[in-house]
């Protein structure tokens, strides 16, 4: 596992410990228990806990750069809803993982239907000009999640 990866999986626990709906962290703390720089923090906030994935962030400068994260409380269709209006007109093969991973963890998809999005959405598939692909992929995952809130 990578460290971004180590670090949003250790968030994500604080809520499961905490029971709450919001977490306070402190960004230096976190940064050293880690052994990385406070930016590799701020960069797993800012990719693994957007508002379209779920989460709102509220960040504090100074004294350590205490960082609050709240949890966006949504039914599945509320919230698949949520991340087709806050998706955009583009998306990286990365992005699709990052919310596939948490659709799975938050039982919103099957993982069956996971497979099918990573597939449909994959760089295997949109062999297409650099310049579009990320554009359709957007569009086929918009429309896929679509039919997935319908079932």
């Amino acid at each position: 596992m990578r460290i971004s990866d180590i670090i949003e999986e250790f968030i994500k626990e604080l809520f499961d410990e905490n029971q709450n709906d919001y977490i306070e962290i402190q960004r230096n703390e976190l940064a050293h228990q880690f052994n990385c720089v406070p930016s590799q923090i701020n960069y797993v906030i800012e990719t693994r806990f957007k508002p379209s994935q779920g989460y709102y962030v509220e960040s504090k400068r100074g004294g350590g750069g205490n960082i609050k994260i709240k949890k966006l409380k949504t039914n599945k269709s509320d919230y698949i809803t949520h991340i087709i209006n806050n998706i955009g007109d583009e998306m990286t093969s990365n992005d699709v993982d990052i919310l596939i991973s948490d659709f799975l963890t938050y039982n919103i998809i099957t993982k069956e239907e996971a497979k099918l999005l990573k597939v449909a959405t994959s760089d295997n598939v949109l062999k297409l000009d650099k310049s579009i692909k990320d554009g359709v992929r957007a569009r086929i995952f918009k429309n896929m999640l679509l039919n997935i809130e319908g079932m």
